[in-house]
């Protein structure tokens, strides 16, 4: 499995957002070559890890990534957050990245791109063969909202705040393809919907499938997309184990003949709509029997599906993450918590840049010293 991660760019100063990625990218590229590029802004950087079976390889890498950027950064003056959306007003429109496709999909997708300053992590789990990996993406639909709410990380937007968990979820649910994925019956199912798609121009090619959950068009992979950016390594990696330990459970399902449940679309979209509200705090909707749910009972639904799956290692590596989870809530209760202190979207963004440049487990960190 594989991560990548995007980040925005933040004067520390004035705590608003930069539009120099190109030049943080430039300086970061000497440590990580191309696995660090740009975005659809000014504003974001985006890394890659390379692939690995464990999450403490993985771990050691997302420690190597996100210092190469936060190093880069620092040099040009700048500092670099997680977050699935910016905290204070940004300009709009963003200064959108120079190059064709960039130029293609503002022609197409007009001021669509306008409120696309958004963050998110992508999580790819190894499946050769597309028949395959679209039978895990049927039995991992159901999963999503879940995964929304334990990722929820955007609370604040254009310096509101939201009420939401996870407003990224609903801004990024605006494109023509996004959102969860259909149920696919078959490899040809697949390949008829895209080939309508893209000869509709709706989209304008393969890599523009912004479904929660994908095959990549060009590696081996079935990408998890539906999570924020993550504030810290702990919280990537516990959205690491969680889609690495549904995905293989999936696998092990699909090839005992088990087909992925039909969870109806509407209910589907219901269920992203309460998770990015509520997150892990508040309540979710049972798919089964439509009715309203505690959300930890779906979080400990999940873990109850995931852990057994998981190797030893993996389970000593998420362990301190997931009691940050229970005893101070996900990315979006934190950046409240940091709020409350002087009710003070300052100090939200310096709290998340010690976040991202804190290379100690950050989860043996109290939530109060970080935002004292």
């Amino acid at each position: 499995m594989g991560v990548e991660e995007e980040y925005l760019l933040v004067d520390p100063t004035s705590r608003q957002l930069s539009p120099r990625a190109d030049k943080v990218v430039a300086e970061a590229a000497a440590a990580l070559d191309d696995r660090v590029s740009t975005e659809l802004t000014g504003y974001q950087v985006e890394v890659r890890t390379q692939p690995h079976t464990s999450l403490d390889d993985l771990r050691e890498d997302l420690r190597h990534t996100r210092r190469a950027v936060a190093h880069a950064a620092e040099r040009l003056g700048l500092r670099v957050i997680s977050s699935g959306t910016p905290l204070m007003g940004q300009h709009t429109p963003p200064p959108l990245t120079a190059g064709k496709r960039y130029a293609q999909s503002l022609a197409t997708f007009r001021a669509l791109d306008h409120e696309q300053t958004v963050c998110a992590c992508h999580i790819h789990v190894e499946i050769p063969d597309l028949a395959t990996a679209l039978a895990v993406s049927n039995h991992l639909r159901p999963w999503l909202p879940t995964l929304i709410a334990l990722s929820g990380n955007s609370p604040y937007w254009d310096g509101q705040d939201t009420g939401y968990n996870s407003w990224r979820t609903l801004t990024w649910g605006r494109w023509p393809v996004a959102g969860p994925p259909p149920y696919f019956e078959s490899v040809a199912h697949f390949e008829d919907l895209v080939g309508r798609l893209i000869a509709s121009h709706t989209l304008l090619d393969r890599g523009g499938l912004y479904w929660d959950i994908r095959p990549s068009h060009h590696v081996p992979t079935l990408e998890v997309r539906v999570t924020d950016a993550a504030p810290t390594i702990d919280d990537t990696l516990l959205l690491a184990a969680a889609v690495k330990g549904l995905a293989t459970t999936a696998l092990n399902a699909v090839r005992d003949g088990q087909a992925g449940p039909r969870t109806e679309p509407e209910m589907l979209r219901a269920a992203y709509w309460r998770a990015a509200r509520d997150g892990v705090r508040g309540q979710s909707l049972d798919l089964h029997t439509g009715k309203l749910q505690p959300a930890p009972l779906h979080i400990d639904r999940l873990w109850n599906c995931v852990l057994p799956a998981l190797a030893p290692d993996d389970l000593v590596c998420v362990r301190a993450a997931r009691q940050r989870l229970a005893g101070q809530g996900n990315g979006a209760d934190r950046q409240r918590a940091a709020y409350r202190h002087r009710h003070r979207l300052d100090d939200v963004v310096d709290y998340l840049i010690r976040q991202m440049t804190h290379f100690r487990r950050v989860s043996e960190e109290p939530l109060a010293a970080a935002t004292e």
